[in-house]
């Protein structure tokens, strides 16, 4: 059956977000958004130019490669695609090419952040316009639209769960399956029905158990959420065709909310509010887009962990505390914080995936460096056993005062006792990155440069850097995918 001659006599909450996408465009947008929309590529593009050296990343190329049918001994041969893999310059299609984009973006759990009733990174999104935009010549405007409409959904799916699909056991790329249709179906034109399909087709295929980031960590972890964005993409284009799906993934029959019905936390249903995911939906410039409000990482770990280790190093600076000198480090936090980043196999990391979800290896490698960059996940330093005592010292413990605080804030205290007995406190709630303390774009240089210059070269780097900064200015975004080709 055809897309277009699905008809149903109720409008589900995918007509209502597949209206609104397909009625915005460019000259609604706020100039805020567009400029964050930058910013955000920017951030995302350095983070992705360093997971393109993660072993993970060289997995999943030499897969693609290999499905494509080229050899693993000759890696010039790039292959034959309208879409470009960052840094191997590898050609594909726009949905393999999506997919290993947006995994370099993730692979180092270094981008972006937004945290309510759920978490969500919706940088892992954004390479599936970019695929699409770089398949049909599209220009750098198309692609900061498709952006914001990412981060607009996105940003709402993971506000509207009561308190949030993480308390019942489910990772946020089922969510990010909602979202990266929408998006990938705007680049491509689709109509409100079509966008409607491209939705079912999607979230029918992409539930994510939260196993991917409880107890021991495998690449899956920063697989998930570009596998929904793949699903995304492909969804989009079958929907183009006229493949259809189900309307009612959201809101009805065996839908979304049907399903998360059943489950309890705490002795209440799981409920979601329609509302938060569709009231006042932006659709002028004096609008306000949800993307000034999600955050960046100035550390290259869980996010949870960033308000804790900055009170650490504030702790650490202020006092003049010596790595030697320290016997214990009591951290409190709010609950689900000690939950993911406290358990026991976390006190033993052995992979980096592991490392960077671990708040007792990102304190005491903080505490011994004086820094946590991506040279602390390297393999040779967290496997460092020289680090096990220190991790022993850190106590991470439930703060249930801070817990009536979350998410307006993420409070955290770090005391610091020292061996002569002397205790030393500091109290985080808003980590540097959070949209009220946001990265500046002097800020985001230098991480980008960080991660990006050992990979393309200082001047390409810059030339890259130009170019995302001037998105808006772009004719065709073939010209920006170029640049992220190492030479």
């Amino acid at each position: 059956m055809a897309a277009s001659q699905v008809e149903s006599s109720k409008k589900y909450v995918s007509h209502a977000l597949a209206e609104w996408a397909c009625s915005l465009t460019y000259d609604h947008l706020s100039p805020a958004a567009i400029e964050k929309a930058k910013l955000f590529w920017f951030d995302s593009m350095g983070c992705a130019l360093g997971g393109s050296q993660q072993e993970d990343a060289h997995i999943l190329l030499a897969h693609y490669r290999e499905m494509a049918g080229l050899s693993p001994d000759r890696p010039a041969d790039k292959g034959h695609g309208p879409c470009t893999a960052f840094v191997s310059g590898f050609r594909t299609n726009a949905v393999d090419a999506a997919f290993l984009n947006d995994h370099m973006i993730r692979a180092m759990d270094y981008n972006d952040i937004y945290w309510k009733a759920d978490p969500c990174h919706p940088s892992d999104i954004i390479a599936g316009p970019l695929a699409l935009c770089e398949m049909l010549g599209l220009s750098g405007k198309d692609l900061i639209l498709a952006t914001v409409i990412a981060y607009e959904v996105e940003q709402r799916l993971c506000e509207f769960g009561v308190p949030g699909i993480r308390e019942y056991g489910w990772h946020h790329a089922t969510l990010t399956a909602f979202a990266a249709p929408i998006a990938a179906g705007k680049v491509i034109g689709l109509n409100a029905d079509q966008m409607v399909q491209a939705i079912g087709i999607s979230a029918s295929r992409t539930f994510t158990p939260g196993a991917v980031t409880a107890g021991k960590l495998t690449n899956m972890k920063n697989t998930v959420d570009p596998w929904a964005t793949r699903m995304g993409v492909e969804s989009a284009m079958l929907a183009r065709r006229g493949f259809s799906g189900p309307e009612h993934m959201i809101d009805g029959k065996e839908g979304l909310y049907a399903v998360f019905g059943h489950v309890h936390y705490k002795g209440a249903a799981a409920k979601f509010d329609t509302n938060i995911l569709l009231d006042r939906l932006p659709r002028g410039a004096e609008d306000h887009y949800r993307i000034l409000d999600c955050g960046m990482k100035s550390f290259p770990i869980e996010a949870l962990s960033h308000a804790p280790l900055t009170a650490m190093m504030k702790c650490v600076k202020v006092n003049e505390i010596r790595a030697g000198d320290v016997a214990e480090i009591k951290v409190e936090v709010i609950a689900r914080a000690a939950d993911i980043l406290g358990d026991p196999h976390k006190y033993r990391p052995d992979s980096k995936e592991t490392a960077d979800h671990s708040l007792p290896y990102c304190m005491a490698v903080g505490l011994v460096d004086g820094m946590v960059t991506p040279l602390q996940f390297k393999e040779s330093r967290v496997l460092d056993k020289a680090l096990i005592p220190i991790m022993d010292k850190v106590k991470v413990v439930a703060n249930e005062e801070f817990e009536a605080l979350f998410p307006k804030f993420q409070p955290s205290r770090v005391t610091i006792t020292t061996t002569s007995g002397k205790s030393f406190s500091t109290r985080v709630d808003v980590p540097k990155g959070d949209p009220r303390d946001p990265m500046t774009a002097e800020e985001i240089a230098v991480k980008f440069h960080a991660l990006g210059d050992t990979v393309l070269g200082r001047q390409a780097c810059e030339r890259l850097a130009h170019a995302i900064l001037g998105l808006e200015k772009v004719a065709d975004v073939r010209a920006l995918t170029a640049m992220t080709v190492k030479s």
